[in-house]
């Protein structure tokens, strides 16, 4: 395994006897061991990770985003304390503690949550606490990357990013109190999921922050800490560990200009996933627009022995574009895999918690794949287009190659599916076990409360290609 450190992004190699159903999988320029792997799901489980972590660093604390907002609390119900106020804190009482912040320019303005982080003179107000805003030259092109790293020891990736409304547990419960954004203001049920990595691979993803960072003008003195063993990630380490030395790898996306070349690895990454999957692939995703996914997922529904499907997603759009474009594009999807599935081997959900009388949506932001109990995908990119190749994106790959990783993927599986069926882990996976298939084991155990509602599209009509202004709204290139 190639644990250096690159300068710059290494071409697709594949090697002739890595194949996965025939086709060759990817080689990225960044990747390394998980000493430590932990899977936190849920705004509250990563919150308190890093809340503990942020607490114990010595040296740096790196963080990039689509949003940042300082004044998010990371353990409401708690601490009153902001992660700005950590922060603070964290640099004022260690001399040694650097931490650099580099967020997109436009997301305080889309959040419409973060627009204080332009104007306000009380963060950063610490020397040691620098922060950028990372302008791109496509307007609509976003910088979607959601990493942090502290001390080249510990590093979370996933779908979560450090600004308002990302706080909620696995309950989802519609009258928390503690669900409210920094202006007080309650807001629906949200389901996500990080990741937090120690070793060699938590040193990747601080690579990658730096990277990002100097492109955007940051200050390169910034050095990686000394190569760690595992004592300071293990000092570090706030949860429950699922697996332990386990190979990981790091895809970027970065749409193509004039100092550089495009990179689309995380589209890769993501069709390797797919393609590799022979029993069952699970998909948690936020936006299902891809035509390039579903021409994939299409391919594999057609096969005679090809695996089982299953995908949570959202159901509601939010805003003009999202129904004008990802919406729309959502139920040509569907119905472009409900055609290909022949032999009944796809099942697409949006979860619901019950409210007395009635039912509320919970908001799926995950970016989740998982094939088998081998492989599972994590990061920023979503099943759209513009995360193919415009956005900047960064996903994780993980593969399992003891028993103890297949059975630590094979939990998160069912923890997850546990979770939006209103169920415990062990109960599906006895069910799963019992019926020797994802799709039953989920039929059965959805049948009560059902939890999970079909995703449905008409099957029988209705065109198949993207509606009118994806190339506007939801383009692969600038």
């Amino acid at each position: 395994m190639d644990t250096s450190f690159p300068t710059a992004l290494a071409s697709h190699e594949t090697s002739p006897q890595d194949l996965s159903h025939g086709h060759p999988q990817t080689s990225f320029a960044f990747q390394g061991q998980a000493d430590a792997v932990a899977f936190l799901v849920n705004g509250q489980d990563y919150f308190d990770a890093l809340a503990n972590t942020l607490g114990q660093a010595r040296n740096s604390i790196l963080v990039v985003g689509w949003d940042f907002n300082p004044d998010i609390l990371l353990q409401p119900g708690l601490s009153s304390e902001s992660l700005g106020d950590l922060l603070q804190a964290a640099v004022r009482s260690n001399p040694d503690l650097e931490v650099r912040i580099l967020v997109w320019a436009m997301g305080p303005i889309y959040s419409q949550k973060s627009l204080r982080l332009f104007f306000r003179r009380d963060f950063p107000a610490h020397p040691r606490i620098r922060m950028l805003f990372a302008r791109h030259d496509a307007w609509h092109a976003s910088h979607h990357q959601k990493l942090v790293c502290v001390d080249d020891a510990v590093g979370f990736i996933g779908g979560i990013d450090l600004t308002s409304r990302r706080f909620d547990d696995r309950r989802h419960a519609p009258s928390d109190s503690r669900r409210r954004d920094t202006s007080g203001r309650s807001y629906d049920p949200l389901h996500d999921v990080q990741t937090m990595v120690t070793g060699e691979a938590a040193r990747q993803i601080g690579q990658i922050i730096r990277r990002r960072w100097i492109e955007w003008g940051g200050d390169s003195n910034l050095v990686p800490a000394p190569a760690p063993g595992r004592a300071p990630g293990q000092r570090l380490l706030h949860s429950p560990v699922a697996a332990r030395r386990m190979p990981a790898a790091f895809a970027l996306t970065q749409r193509e200009d004039l100092a550089r070349g495009g990179v689309s690895e995380g589209l890769q990454m993501t069709l390797d996933i797919i393609r590799s999957a022979s029993r069952h692939l699970y998909i948690e995703t936020q936006y299902l627009a891809s035509q390039t996914i579903a021409k994939a997922l299409a391919a594999r529904l057609l096969e005679d022995e090809g695996p089982e499907i299953v995908i949570i997603c959202t159901r509601s759009s939010h805003g003009f574009i999202e129904q004008l474009v990802m919406g729309r594009n959502r139920r040509r999807v569907i119905r472009r895999l409900k055609q290909a599935d022949r032999h009944d081997r796809l099942r697409v959900f949006y979860p619901v918690v019950p409210d007395d009388t009635s039912e509320i949506e919970v908001l799926v932001h995950s970016k989740l794949l998982i094939a088998d109990d081998q492989s599972l995908r994590i990061g920023s990119s979503n099943l759209n287009h513009r995360s193919e190749g415009l956005d900047t994106e960064c996903d994780m790959r993980l593969d399992a190659t003891t028993p103890d990783h297949f059975a630590a993927i094979a939990k998160l599986r069912c923890q997850l599916l546990a979770e939006h069926l209103g169920t415990s882990t062990e109960i599906v996976a006895a069910k799963v076990d019992e019926a020797g298939s994802l799709i039953r084991a989920i039929d059965a155990l959805n049948e009560g409360l059902g939890r999970l509602k079909a995703l449905d599209a008409d099957v029988g009509s209705g065109p198949l290609c993207p509606v009118i202004g994806t190339a506007l709204f939801d383009p692969k290139t600038a």
